[in-house]
């Protein structure tokens, strides 16, 4: 997928551009309809699938002393449109002059760096244009004046609610995964490179795999029954993930993701894994030594037989 620092620098082929429009933070079933649409417009007339999104989010802005912690980081959103068939990524810079476009001024802005600009697909709240003026009633008409498709996907509910961004941060934050992972369509998951611990698991037999690992939302502080899968591999396993503070063994101003993986594990320092979150386990808990975590082997088996529930 190609991928361009704002309209400015985008470089297109010539044909006919399908643009959907948002942040798409999580990349939830939400977003698929509106992703969706124009990947399957864009492949019926021989065009571009492209998305639109903006960096950093608006809230930075505007609410710079309390912006809002972002589900996933730009290389995470770039795989997932990917994976749904988006060719072109273009990641607008959310500047003071750009929040000063008018709204009547927003496709006009979009036609000029994207000549071929066939059609724009949002979702039907999506708002735009200096201070929010512009909604999707002023896109249709600005765009039958411009000759522009536009394509407004309907809010996507699950269990009498909207799916948004919004409530998946609040889920995530109580650690229910297991609805998060429900609204995304996808697994909630955290990738990173295995980095060098004090290798205190070791010594009471269950070794861990400590990966850098630095999301803006953080999840819920606790242990997680978890799947372990390589980058490089087809290797899926089944394990359990502590992420937060360690108490027990020392204390960190950062949260840490250690994971133990159930049987031979073939992941090492340097490898690049994906760690996908299944259940909420437990809170986590500060113990008054390792010794008081040792008893806790014994029950390995029976949790790896749960964890694999999961799968």
């Amino acid at each position: 997928m190609v991928q361009s620092a704002g309209l400015a620098h985008a470089s297109l082929s010539p044909r006919p551009v399908h643009l959907a429009i948002g942040m798409f933070d999580g990349v939830h079933l939400g977003h698929r309809s509106v992703i969706e649409a124009a990947v399957q417009s864009a492949r019926r007339s021989g065009g571009i699938a492209a998305v639109l999104t903006f960096a950093p989010h608006p809230s930075v802005l505007f609410r710079p002393d309390n912006p809002t912690p972002l589900i996933m980081d730009m290389e995470t959103k770039a795989a997932c449109l990917q994976q749904l068939g988006v060719e072109v990524l273009i990641v607008e810079p959310f500047t003071p002059n750009y929040a000063k476009i008018a709204a009547e001024e927003f496709l006009p802005h979009l036609r000029i760096h994207l000549p071929l600009l066939a059609a724009v697909y949002v979702g039907e709240n999506w708002r735009f244009g200096q201070g929010r003026r512009g909604d999707v009633t002023l896109l249709i008409q600005e765009g039958r004046r411009l000759g522009l498709g536009v394509f407004s996907a309907p809010r996507v509910n699950l269990d009498g609610e909207p799916i948004s961004s919004t409530r998946i941060r609040t889920l995530l934050a109580a650690g229910d995964v297991v609805t998060a992972n429900r609204l995304f369509g996808h697994t909630y998951a955290a990738r990173g490179v295995i980095t060098a611990g004090k290798r205190l698991g070791r010594t009471i037999g269950f070794p861990t795999l400590n990966v850098a690992w630095s999301p803006a939302l953080r999840p819920k502080f606790g242990v997680y029954a978890v799947r372990v899968l390589g980058s490089k591999s087809a290797v899926s396993l089944c394990g359990v993930a502590n992420y937060g503070l360690r108490p027990t063994v020392e204390q960190v101003t950062l949260p840490c993701l250690e994971t133990h993986v159930f049987g031979e594990c073939p992941f090492g320092e340097g490898d690049e894994i994906s760690v996908e979150w299944l259940r909420f386990l437990r809170s986590e808990m500060k113990f008054s030594g390792l010794e008081e975590l040792i008893p806790l082997s014994a029950f390995w088996g029976p949790l790896a037989q749960l964890v694999r529930a999961f799968r």
